[in-house]
C-alpha cells in the first residue's frame, strides 16, 4: 500500500492558532457575488448554512471535511474560486500552484501585504511534502520531521516569522538531538543541540583534528551569523539589496566570499583525516543529498548551525499543523486555497502569464503566476518543454533530478525502542562509499519520542526514507510491484533491527510503503524528486536560479529554486518570491532600471558556473 493510496484523514477544524479578526469582516462583496454562492450551494447540494469539501478516505470510512464554513457569507470567500475568476481587470493579484511550504509562505507573505491570492493544490491537504495522514489512530508527517528555522530568536527562524506575519503561532516541542550518526567503523556521533556538547564529543572521536574540527565548523558559523544579522527578502530586488549592503557592508561581502564555494572544499582546507572527511559528506547528505563537496557552503552552514542556534522544534501535533496554520492564516486575510485544484497548464498571452488552467477544464486569472511545482513540472508540463527559455536549459543542463526516497510508515509497539532513545537517527552500517547509492544510507524520525499524541497509547511512530529513482520502479506488473516494495521494505527494516531495534520486525502493528511513483503521483513532483542536484562539482549556489524567470509575469519558489533544499531554503525561497513579486505589483518599492540591470548581473553570473 503506497503512503496515501486509501485516502488521507484531516480534522474537522482547522487548529485555532490563528487570529479570527479577518473572518469576522466577510461579506458578499456585492448581490452577484451573493447569487453566485447560492447557485454553487445548490448544485452542490447543500443549505446554506453549512458547506464541507469532502475528503477521500477508504471504503468503510465516512466522508470527512477540509474546511468547515458556518455561513454563506464565509462560503462565498472560497466558492466563488470554483468559477473561471473576473477575467477582466485580473480578479486575483497572484495565483500559486502549490501548497507546499515554499508556495504557503510566498502566498501568505503576499496577502499580508494586501496582495489577493489564490492557492491552487491538487491534493485535499496543503503542505505537499510538509503535510500529514493518518491511519488507524497513528499521525503521519509524509516528509522529513527535522525542522529548521523554526525557533523564537534571529532572523533564519523563517518557520516561525511566516506563521506570525498571519497571526499564528504553534506549540512546540525541543529536540535534544539533532541526528544520532550510526556510522562504519562503530563511529557513533550524537549531534546535541548544544555546540559545545557535539564539538567536545566530534572532538573526542578524532582529537588529532581538534583545530580543523573548530576551524571547519567556525567558518560555517562565520556564514550563518553574517546571514541571520539580515533582513532577508530577495536578491533580485536592488533597493533592498543595496539597502543591506550599506547596513551591513562586511557581511554580506562574507556571503558573497562563499557563495560560490562548496563545503567539501572549505572542510578539505582544514581536515585531513579521510573518516572525518566522511562525516562531514554524511551531514551535507542530511542537507542535500549529495556529499560535501557538492553542498554549496552557505546551504550546509544554515542547517549545521540553525542546529544549535535555534535548535530543531517539532510542532505539537505534527509537521502537518505548520501548513494548515498557514492556509488557514491565508484564508484569514482574505485570500483563498482550492483543494482538488489539479493544474494543467500555466495560460500564456502575448509572452505573459496570466492564468491557470485545470484538469476540468476551469481557467483563473491573475496578474502574477508562481509556481511551487518543481521548475522541472513548470517547464514541461505547465509550460511546454519545446518553448524552454534558454535560462531553463541552461539550468537543466547544469542539474539533475534529485533521486527520490522509498517511504515505511511504521507504527510499532513503544517496548521495542529503548528509553533513552533518540528521535532522529542516520544509518550508514559498513561503506563509506554507499552514502550516496540507491538504499545505501538510511534516514530513521521517531517523532513520538517528542510528541507520544501522535500514536496510540503504548505505540510508537517509525518514519524510515532511503533514496530511491523513480526508474527502479517503472514497467513492473501490479503483482510485481507491490512483490518489490514489500521485499525492499523487508530489507530495510531487517537492517534496523540488526543495527538498533533487535524485535523490530514483530512489534510492527502498522505499516504503509510509498515508492518514487507514490510521491510523483501525490506530491505531482517529477519523477518524484525532491529538488534539483548539480551534474557536476558545482560553484557553489552561483548556478541556481532565483523566482524571477525568462517569462514575463512567472516565478517560481521552492526546492528547484535558490537557496535549494530544505524546510529552511524553501522557506527562505517564499520570502524572498512574494518580495520581488510584491514590488512587481506596487506593494513595495521598486526601481525598473535598477531591476533591468541586477537581473541581467545576476543572470550573467549564473552563466558562470
Amino acid at each position: 500500500m503506497s503512503i496515501v493510496s486509501s485516502g488521507v484523514s484531516f480534522h474537522q477544524s482547522i487548529v485555532s492558532n490563528c487570529k479570527p479578526e479577518a473572518l469576522s469582516n466577510r461579506k458578499p462583496r456585492n448581490q452577484r457575488h451573493r447569487n453566485l454562492c447560492l447557485n454553487h450551494l445548490k448544485s452542490l447540494n447543500l443549505s446554506n448554512d453549512g458547506l464541507e469539501f469532502g475528503v477521500s478516505r477508504g471504503k468503510d470510512e465516512k466522508r470527512g471535511s477540509l474546511f468547515r464554513l458556518k455561513s454563506a457569507v464565509d462560503v462565498g470567500e472560497v466558492v466563488e474560486s470554483y468559477g473561471t475568476g473576473e477575467r477582466d481587470g485580473c480578479f486575483y493579484d497572484a495565483i500559486v500552484i502549490g501548497s507546499g511550504i515554499g508556495g504557503l509562505v510566498a502566498a501568505t507573505q503576499l496577502a499580508v501585504k494586501g496582495a489577493k491570492v489564490l492557492v491552487l493544490e491538487k491534493y485535499v491537504i496543503p503542505g505537499g511534502s510538509s503535510g500529514f495522514y493518518e491511519r488507524d489512530g497513528f499521525k503521519f508527517d509524509v516528509g522529513s520531521s527535522v525542522m529548521f528555522g523554526f525557533s523564537d530568536k534571529g532572523n533564519l527562524n523563517l518557520i516561525t516569522q511566516a506563521l506570525a506575519a498571519v497571526g499564528c503561532r504553534l506549540q512546540v516541542i525541543p529536540d535534544p538531538t539533532t541526528v544520532h550518526f550510526h556510522l562504519p567503523n562503530g563511529l557513533s556521533v550524537q549531534v546535541d543541540r548544544e555546540y559545545s556538547k557535539f564539538t567536545s564529543e566530534l572532538i573526542s572521536k578524532f582529537p588529532h583534528e581538534k583545530e580543523g574540527i573548530l576551524k571547519f565548523y567556525g567558518v560555517c558559523w562565520k556564514i550563518f551569523n553574517a546571514l541571520n544579522s539580515l533582513e532577508l527578502k530577495s536578491l533580485e530586488e536592488p533597493i533592498y539589496l543595496f539597502g543591506q549592503f550599506f547596513k551591513k557592508p562586511l557581511e554580506c561581502l562574507t556571503l558573497a566570499y562563499y557563495l560560490p564555494q562548496n563545503a567539501g572544499d572549505i572542510a578539505r582546507k582544514y581536515i585531513k583525516d579521510p573518516e572525518l572527511l566522511s562525516f562531514i559528506d554524511a551531514e551535507c547528505f542530511i542537507v542535500s543529498t549529495v556529499n560535501a563537496m557538492r553542498t554549496p557552503m552557505i546551504n550546509a552552514s544554515m542547517v549545521l548551525c540553525d542546529r544549535h542556534f535555534g535548535g530543531i522544534n517539532y510542532p505539537v501535533g505534527g509537521v502537518g499543523e505548520i501548513a494548515k496554520s498557514l492556509a488557514e492564516g491565508l484564508t484569514n486575510q482574505g485570500s483563498e486555497i482550492l483543494y482538488k485544484a489539479n493544474a494543467t497548464s500555466i495560460i500564456i498571452e502575448d509572452g505573459k502569464a496570466v492564468g491557470v488552467k485545470l484538469s476540468d477544464g476551469k481557467k483563473f486569472y491573475a496578474k502574477t503566476i508562481i509556481s511551487n511545482a518543481t521548475r522541472w513540472d513548470t517547464f514541461g508540463k505547465l509550460l511546454k518543454k519545446e518553448n524552454l527559455p534558454k535560462e531553463e536549459k541552461r539550468f537543466q543542463e547544469a542539474y539533475v533530478k534529485a533521486p527520490s526516497f522509498l517511504s515505511i510508515h511504521m507504527g510499532v509497539k513503544a517496548d521495542v525502542l529503548p528509553p533513552d532513545t533518540d528521535c532522529h537517527h542516520f544509518i550508514l552500517e559498513d561503506d563509506w562509499k554507499k552514502l550516496e547509492d540507491t538504499y545505501g544510507s538510511i534516514f530513521l524520525s521517531i517523532p513520538t519520542v517528542l510528541d507520544k499524541s501522535l500514536a496510540p497509547e503504548g505505540n510508537h511512530i517509525l518514519h524510515i526514507f532511503t533514496t530511491s529513482s523513480v526508474e527502479d520502479w517503472e514497467g513492473l506488473s501490479r503483482k510485481d510491484y507491490e512483490e518489490k516494495k514489500e521485499r525492499v521494505a523487508r530489507e530495510i527494516i531487517n537492517r534496523l533491527e540488526k543495527k538498533l531495534f533487535p524485535g523490530l520486525k514483530s512489534s510492527i502493528v502498522f505499516q504503509e510503503v510509498g515508492t518514487p511513483k507514490t510521491h510523483r503521483r501525490y506530491l505531482a513532483r517529477d519523477s518524484g524528486t525532491y529538488g534539483p542536484m548539480p551534474r557536476t562539482t558545482p560553484k557553489g549556489l552561483l548556478g541556481m536560479p532565483f523566482n524571477t524567470t525568462a517569462i514575463n509575469g512567472l516565478y517560481c519558489v521552492g526546492d528547484s529554486c535558490f537557496p535549494g533544499q530544505g524546510v529552511i531554503a524553501v522557506a527562505f525561497s517564499g520570502v524572498m518570491c512574494a518580495h520581488r513579486v510584491a514590488a512587481d505589483l506596487g506593494f513595495e518599492k521598486k526601481n525598473p532600471v535598477l531591476d533591468t540591470a541586477l537581473l541581467q548581473l545576476l543572470g550573467w553570473f549564473r552563466t558562470l558556473a
